[in-house]
């Protein structure tokens, strides 16, 4: 028979808490699953343990409950207690298994019953997360013996007082043997400085160095008269570092309280680093919260954020030198996928200025599958060094997103979107006239027209929207521009001429002033019954909101590491529709199969009259007139959707011809696959370079000047004006921007 196998979930970075009947549960942590049978090793299971936590088998206590009972916990400390939990189990299948530092678990052996196999129980025990790796630079010059406190760093915050009932076991009490005594030995004075300094937390003490250089360390407690004292030097004719003399016992009873112990914001950064690389959402509040909770150290909210900017760099590689990384990575994107387009420009100082890329099976699925229609648009990267990011997107055949290319530029300028479209059309390079949904400012208007000279540029309603509401603001109430915005739109979606001038007639009735201004915005380039282009009935440039939600995540990231991100997400959803797309049985894309069969429920309860040739009359609640042989009606549903309207349905269904053949080819599902047929490659070592006689180690890039301002980052406005904030209006004198209190006229 086969031995019996139990799942143990074990779990360590958590605490007891006591319940009112007495029983224990365990909160907070991580957990593991391991399998472990009669034939299990207690050395081998610890070993596995301590490599998922990254933390030391010799300090670990392993305990776990009695099934019925939760309160008094069993300790495993040798091979026999692991058969004995198994054999305890019964017929469960799962153990939870608690890991904990033996300091931890030894510390409140009053506070609960205990155990025949353990002298110890456990009442709140918390274990802490894998050991800083980042040691402490000194920064002091050789031969200073000048007194000075510790750490070097510029101090950040205090260690609160340790109450006397201690309610939490701090995480640091694992660190309270890092400094063992005499003889003990350090590979570095770095490492030793480092060992020190968490003794010192766990201990809550302050210290001093009294002499601290390149060749011993001596180091007294900070409270003055007290005894406690290290010395450290090298170990003659070894590399390493051995404590010679220490006096280890404190008669400075509360001085953490009256001193304080000063730490630093890298400190907490190399305490958070593990935990920000499993969550890197981790945010600022929680930081506070866990140090405070774990080693008794109080953060406000600033402190926290920038520990988790230096924790973040630390993890990351630094911003600076992912610039100076770039001539690299871009040669590694056009190596990796032949065909792409991957270049960037620095101004005369060698400063950052702007980077574009263009994936080549992005360049590929927009030629052979979707609609000559993109959609330019930008938005903010809050990172360390701003800048912005301008993209062009497509819409596939079920109208996903479809990410054409991408810059990362200083800001938002003029320029910057001229030489954006230069590179565009230069990826792109096809012949089909290609039509823009894209705002008319930031010298769009100008460069859309000059680079596209054969395309269309449709404003975007939501660009216009907001700029008629900023212009009448002061002018008008809130009723009457919610009035105006909304007959403005109503003007931009109708499709015949009549339709649009009843809707700028209803603005003139409000005001001549706005209906000038919607007269002299350039419809030809935004209202429904003048454009020229296809837009496919898309008004807005905001299409690729998934796009810009990958860019949300990643714009913290050093510039190298973003773009690689949004390559890895780019390759995700191709692979992913791909997939996807394989399982469609339909002639077109999902919604617009499920589109197309609205309208053919619809189409039934028309009545079909020949008119003349391929022109054929149709009759409902209105009489329109659909010519098969254009693929035209005169609802223009047809033409700006480019799925037959209910109309032309009603006219195939009459004459035995299939709507299928009159779709739009993008909608199919053919060309939805051709979209996805090509795929993104991954661009190895982008965070490490390897370094070669090239000329491109020549090309120096440094940051950008512009750094991120203090204070929450703004974010950019998202979808149309839906709501417009109500103004103050004087109820003495009806004048808007003021109240009553503040009127002139009193």
């Amino acid at each position: 028979m086969a031995a019996k196998k139990i799942i143990a979930i074990c779990q360590s970075g958590g605490e007891f808490v006591t319940n009112k009947d007495g029983s224990l549960l365990y909160n907070g942590g991580e957990a593991y699953a391991i399998d472990v049978d009669q034939e299990t090793q207690l050395d081998d299971f610890k070993q596995e343990v301590g490599e998922m936590f990254n933390c030391s088998t010799d300090s670990m206590s392993i305990k776990y409950f009695l099934p019925g009972n939760k309160k008094t916990l069993i300790t495993i400390s040798k091979d026999k207690d692991l058969k004995r939990m198994i054999s305890f189990l019964g017929d469960s299948v799962t153990v939870d298994v608690f890991i904990m530092s033996e300091e931890g678990a030894a510390r409140n052996v009053s506070n609960m019953p205990a155990s025949r196999s353990s002298r110890t129980t456990v009442s709140e025990a918390v274990v802490p997360a894998a050991d800083p790796v980042d040691a402490v630079v000194d920064k002091t010059p050789a031969g200073d013996h000048m007194d000075m406190d510790i750490p070097d760093e510029t101090p950040l915050f205090s260690i609160l007082p340790a109450s006397n009932d201690d309610k939490h076991h701090k995480a640091a009490q694992q660190w309270e043997n890092t400094i063992t005594g005499v003889d003990q030995r350090f590979s570095s004075f770095s490492e030793f400085r480092e060992a020190l300094h968490k003794y010192s937390i766990a201990h809550g003490f302050a210290y001093r160095y009294k002499k601290n250089d390149s060749h011993r360390v001596t180091v007294k407690c900070k409270s003055q008269g007290c005894p406690w004292r290290i010395y450290a030097s090298r170990l003659a004719t070894t590399q390493l570092i051995c404590i010679k003399k220490m006096h280890t016992t404190h008669t400075c009873e509360g001085a953490a309280v009256k001193a304080g112990y000063r730490a630093t914001r890298g400190w907490v950064g190399s305490i958070i680093k593990e935990k920000l690389k499993v969550s890197p959402n981790y945010k600022p509040k929680d930081i506070a919260d866990d140090i405070k909770r774990e080693y008794g150290i109080q953060l406000n909210y600033s402190q926290a954020w920038r520990a988790k900017e230096i924790a973040r760099e630390q993890l990351q590689g630094s911003y600076k030198e992912a610039y100076n990384q770039l001539p690299y990575f871009c040669e590694k994107i056009k190596e990796t996928n032949p065909g792409s387009f991957a270049t960037f420009t620095t101004k005369d100082d060698s400063t950052f200025h702007r980077l574009f890329v263009s994936f080549h099976a992005s360049i590929s699925g927009f030629q052979q599958g979707c609609r000559p229609l993109l959609f330019l648009d930008s938005t903010p990267l809050n990172s360390k060094y701003q800048g912005m990011l301008l993209s062009a997107t497509a819409a596939d055949g079920d109208d996903g997103a479809f990410p054409v290319a991408f810059a990362v530029v200083d800001a938002e300028t003029d320029d910057n979107w001229h030489w954006f479209l230069l590179e565009l059309k230069s990826a792109v390079s096809t012949s089909r006239p290609i039509t823009f949904i894209a705002d008319f400012q930031n010298g769009l208007r100008e460069s859309v027209a000059e680079i596209f000279d054969n395309g269309y540029h449709g404003y975007c309603l939501r660009c216009l929207a907001e700029k008629l509401n900023k212009d009448l603001k002061g002018q008008f109430s809130h009723e009457a521009r919610r009035f105006m915005v909304n007959d403005f739109y109503a003007a931009a979606y109708a499709p015949k001429l009549d339709a649009f001038e009843r809707c700028t007639e209803n603005i003139k009735g409000i005001s001549l002033e706005a209906y000038n201004w919607v007269i002299q915005s350039e419809p030809s380039h935004w209202a429904n019954a003048f454009f020229e282009g296809a837009r496919y009935n898309h008004t807005t440039s905001n299409f690729g909101q998934a796009f810009y939600s990958w860019v949300s995540e990643a714009h913290e990231l050093p510039i190298t590491q973003m773009v690689d991100v949004l390559r890895g997400k780019m390759m995700e959803s191709i692979y992913t529709r791909r997939v996807d797309s394989n399982q469609w049985v339909t002639r077109l894309t999902p919604s617009k199969e499920e589109k197309l069969q609205k309208e053919t429920l619809v189409a039934r309860s028309l009545q079909v009259l020949l008119s003349q040739g391929s022109t054929f009359e149709v009759r409902g609640e209105s009489v329109d007139t659909v010519d098969v042989d254009h693929w035209d009606c005169s609802c223009k549903g047809w033409q700006l959707t480019g799925l037959p309207c209910c109309h032309a349905i009603a006219v195939f269904e009459c004459i035995g011809r299939s709507p299928y053949d009159f779709c739009s080819r993008y909608y199919t599902v053919d060309s939805y696959r051709l979209t996805y047929a090509e795929s993104i490659h991954p661009v190895p070592n982008v965070d490490r370079p390897v370094k070669s006689e090239s000329t491109l180690a020549v090309v120096t890039v440094t940051p950008p000047p512009t750094k991120r301002p203090p204070g929450r980052p703004k974010m950019k406005q998202a979808g149309s004006i839906d709501i417009i904030k109500r103004q103050l209006q004087c109820s003495k004198c009806k004048g808007l921007g003021h109240n009553k209190k503040t009127c002139k006229d009193s």
